[in-house]
């Protein structure tokens, strides 16, 4: 069984701002954002799960059952809706927001994971990698 739960540091990023600019954040969010290496925590209580962001400028948080849709606010005050299910070793979160669908796959291993984030309107992918600490 994949271990989804831990703390997770970004080193490197593929096409991020491009994908950024792709979903509509602003270009001085959108550049604060991809200066940023951000942590990420995973942890579960029961059926619930929580992940939480963190950069030296903000952090966020949510918490979520798996298959059931949730409500996340993105920086700058927009909402999307998500839901997350786990296949494999694979996170995979699917949104919905005003600026169209996406997806992001967290593919997990014993070094940390790969995120690769898909907008389907322009068909724009970007990658985000993370090791466990």
């Amino acid at each position: 069984m994949t271990n989804f739960e831990g703390t997770f540091t970004n080193f490197k990023n593929e096409k991020l701002d491009e994908f950024y600019s792709a979903i509509g954040i602003p270009w001085v969010a959108r550049k604060m954002m991809t200066a940023s290496s951000p942590t990420i925590e995973i942890s579960k209580n029961d059926d619930k799960w929580t992940v939480k962001t963190s950069t030296l400028m903000s952090s966020s948080s949510n918490t979520f059952q798996l298959g059931q849709e949730y409500e996340e606010t993105m920086m700058g005050g927009r909402s999307i809706k998500n839901t997350t299910v786990i296949e494999d070793n694979k996170m995979i979160t699917t949104s919905q927001s005003d600026r169209g669908k996406s997806q992001r796959v967290m593919e997990f291993d014993d070094n940390g994971f790969i995120m690769t984030m898909t907008h389907e309107k322009t068909e724009l992918v970007a990658v985000r990698h993370f090791k466990r600490v």
